[in-house]
């Protein structure tokens, strides 16, 4: 990564760990989940920082022997560079149980962090794992790193509750103070378990639904203010837009109000939810271009460790695309990523690229017509309801297409790639 961007403005560690900078660069990256961005001339990256093991062959102790060896790494690779770190689901144990109060792997993680977090910052990372602060200490930026975990449908520490760590009350204030701050203080949001539905299984989501539907409600009401989202967890490439309540389902119809940005892993891990066929990736880094004017995303460019090379002793990490040349857009404004979702829906060259991407070079098949739906929805509806009123759309179109060969919106189309 040093080697890539060896002064990133600051990391971000979305737990399985994130970096990031008139336009600058970043990365995003995740080992082991640790997909980790890195923004600069920002940084960022996201992760789970500890292996996906069963819970017998692991312990708190491990738990954080293995965080505090990240964080020294980190200081010792970038010893001037701001970290803003989030946890993963895996770097608790037991594994997903992320509770919503003190406890000692907040403290420790606290204190192994304390040279990155401000007084303020360490205070409400103890309470729940989540913070806020200025961005590079500059009046009139904001970051929060949130605890997603909490919300997390595998978590059942917080299952009956209504506002876990009360993370949701805390993050309408902040978001309130920064909408209310004159001309509205931009703000990027970091977390590792991401809102909305897993593209490479069809229905399911991350967030019980209460949850999604409480934190939806809250990124559309302040998405003036919000410049960036940024997620790890899936270990596959993607993105989500986001938009007004009740918009259509049709694409055309729909003016975004943001995008999130879904950072691949750099643990080359397969996935072991039940009916994912080719579930794993490449290891990925990614590095972001933006505004430090506005924090508005420029770009983005993703590099790859080729791990059939990397068996032959001939390992090196390899640019696999930038966002404005592979897709023909003109940044990674929301306008530009609802551009890319368009043309992802409606022309197969497009759709099998990005397919390619999704796994980082690893599933090189074909993106048949059910997988474009199951893409195309994921990315389109946040919302778990319009979600599945998209698949049953898009299922009912790719029907109507396979038989009379019409061009739908989701549906199967006949293009040769150039």
């Amino acid at each position: 990564m040093r080697s890539i961007m060896p002064k990133p403005d600051f990391i971000l560690w979305t737990g399985y760990h994130q970096l990031k900078n008139q336009l600058k660069v970043s990365f995003q990256m995740s080992w082991s989940e640790l997909a980790h961005s890195v923004l600069t001339e920002a940084s960022l990256r996201s992760r789970d920082d500890t292996p996906h093991v069963p819970n017998k062959d692991r312990d708190q102790d491990w738990v954080l022997s293995i965080i505090s060896n990240l964080s020294s790494t980190i200081r010792h690779v970038f010893p001037d560079t701001k970290v803003y770190s989030a946890l993963g689901n895996h770097d608790y144990h037991p594994k997903n149980q992320l509770p919503a109060e003190t406890n000692a792997i907040y403290e420790q993680t606290a204190r192994l962090w304390q040279d990155w977090l401000e007084p303020e910052s360490q205070e409400t990372f103890r309470k729940g794992a989540y913070y806020t602060e200025r961005l590079l200490n500059r009046t009139g930026f904001r970051i929060m790193v949130l605890n997603t975990n909490l919300y997390y449908d595998q978590n059942m520490e917080t299952q009956d509750a209504e506002d876990p760590a009360g993370q949701f009350s805390w993050m309408e204030r902040v978001l309130t103070e920064a909408a209310d701050n004159g001309e509205k203080v931009p703000v990027y949001v970091i977390g590792h378990v991401p809102p909305g539905l897993f593209e490479k299984k069809r229905g399911k989501g991350w967030f019980r639904p209460g949850f999604n539907a409480r934190y939806l409600a809250l990124i559309q009401k302040h998405h003036a203010v919000l410049r960036g989202h940024f997620y790890g967890h899936h270990h596959t490439d993607s993105f989500r837009m986001l938009y007004a309540p009740g918009s259509t389902t049709q694409s055309d119809t729909k003016s975004p109000l943001g995008a999130i940005f879904l950072t691949p892993g750099v643990t080359p891990w397969k996935t072991t939810l039940p009916g994912v066929k080719d579930g794993a990736n490449n290891p990925a880094i990614r590095l972001f271009e933006y505004d430090t004017e506005t924090l508005q995303v420029k770009d983005l460019v993703t590099y790859y460790l080729n791990l059939s090379r990397a068996n032959q002793d001939q390992a090196g990490w390899e640019k696999l695309y930038r966002l404005t040349e592979s897709f023909q857009v003109a940044d990674a404004s929301p306008a530009s990523m609802q551009r890319v979702l368009e043309r992802v829906a409606t022309e197969p060259c497009v759709l099998q690229t990005y397919y390619r991407f999704n796994s980082v070079s690893y599933d090189l098949t074909e993106c048949d017509a059910a997988c474009r739906v199951d893409h195309v929805c994921a990315v389109r509806e946040l919302d778990y309801q319009m979600y599945e009123r998209c698949v049953t759309e898009g299922a009912a179109e790719a029907t109507v297409a396979v038989t009379t060969v019409v061009p739908l919106a989701i549906s199967l189309m006949v293009f040769s790639c150039c």
